[in-house]
């Protein structure tokens, strides 16, 4: 596959901004304009700061790297994932030509970042029971579609999407597959990450958000072929990621026991939540989870959503979405706060 035939003209052609760090890090560094006298904030927690990041990210590649052993050649990181996908739009979709492929329900910042771009979304509906339907995804597709967006484990179904369909339709389909799994940690699934190395138009995207537990953190990481992360590169904001948040990432992967328990003991309270929910013959449906929260079905989600705002407990009504009327999703919560998310759902309903 050539990939260059998907990228948009004026971005094969496009002259990157080069920036003082990427040329020199280290010596007398007077070269970007910086107060090279220190930060007015406490400098031994604060690690440098004064000084611009490194725009080539090397810290953190190597670490993923090590840590899901991908090379680092293959690895980019975002600003949250949010970025990577805005950046893979302008960089395969011509504006008001273009189209990109979204299978609802699913996270809305795809549609989103689509229109911004003024890029045209087509809904290719999951099958009933939330999984890809390959027939209408082929048949979908057409001359000016560019990017398949997926989302697995999917947000808000919870569900892992078909391992093989993905990349049954990676192999056949000349457009790029970008699969999203901020949740895959919760999944106890190695994922598609590793496919990222076989297949050139195949993006993975995972995130320091959830597992992590760095959702203020902002940022996320995908992985493809070198062809494509060379791209992301050349188009990226100079210094996307800060230094606060190299630094985050840095000690984050010094502590993947620490992750590893916290992914313990949502997987035990998700199960316990689930078993109660399930339970409850009030709720019409409890969808399996494979992430760190579940989707219930109710006769009455607003009612019910508004009940349970009122006495501070906040989860998400997701009942406008497309082909999920009365469903609410939980996020799995501490053992306190699922106790009293439990206690305020059986009084309402």
């Amino acid at each position: 596959m050539n990939i260059e035939k998907l990228v948009r003209k004026n971005i094969l052609e496009l002259k990157p901004y080069t920036s003082a760090r990427q040329s020199h890090s280290e010596g007398i560094l007077l070269d970007a304009n910086e107060n090279s006298f220190g930060t007015v904030l406490p400098e031994e927690d604060f690690w440098g700061v004064n000084r611009y990041p490194d725009p080539y990210q090397k810290i953190m590649r190597e670490g993923v790297s090590k840590f899901l052993n991908i090379p680092v050649e293959n690895l980019f990181f975002g600003v949250g994932s949010d970025e990577i996908i805005d950046l893979a739009i302008r960089i395969f979709c011509q504006p008001s030509i273009d189209n990109a492929i979204v299978c609802e329900p699913t996270y809305g910042m795809y549609k989103v970042a689509c229109d911004i771009n003024q890029v045209e979304v087509i809904n290719v509906p999951l099958t009933n029971d939330f999984n890809i339907d390959i027939n209408a995804i082929e048949k979908a597709v057409n001359e000016r579609t560019k990017i398949l967006f997926l989302c697995s484990p999917n947000n808000p179904t919870a569900n892992l999407l078909d391992k093989e369909k993905i990349l049954e339709l990676t192999k056949k389909l000349n457009i790029i597959v970008l699969v999203d799994e901020a949740y895959i940690d919760f999944a106890q699934n190695e994922g598609l990450i590793k496919y990222t190395l076989e297949f050139p138009n195949l993006i993975v995207m995972r995130t320091f958000s959830k597992a992590w537990g760095m959702a203020g953190v902002r940022c996320g990481f995908c992985a493809a072929s070198k062809e494509i992360i060379n791209i992301f590169f050349k188009i990226k904001l100079p210094y996307n990621i800060s230094k606060l948040t190299a630094e985050a990432v840095t000690l984050a992967l010094q502590n993947i026991d620490k992750r590893n328990e916290y992914i313990r003991m949502i997987l035990k309270e998700r199960e316990r939540v689930y078993s109660s929910l399930k339970s409850n013959k009030k709720i019409l449906n409890v969808l399996h989870s494979d992430s760190n929260f579940i989707s219930f079905k109710v006769e009455n989600p607003k009612e019910v959503y508004n009940y349970l705002e009122k006495n501070r407990i906040i989860i998400r009504d997701r009942s406008n979405q497309f082909n999920f009327a009365g469903y609410l999703r939980v996020t799995i919560g501490t053992p306190e706060e699922n106790n009293l998310f439990l206690e305020k759902l059986n009084e309402i309903l």
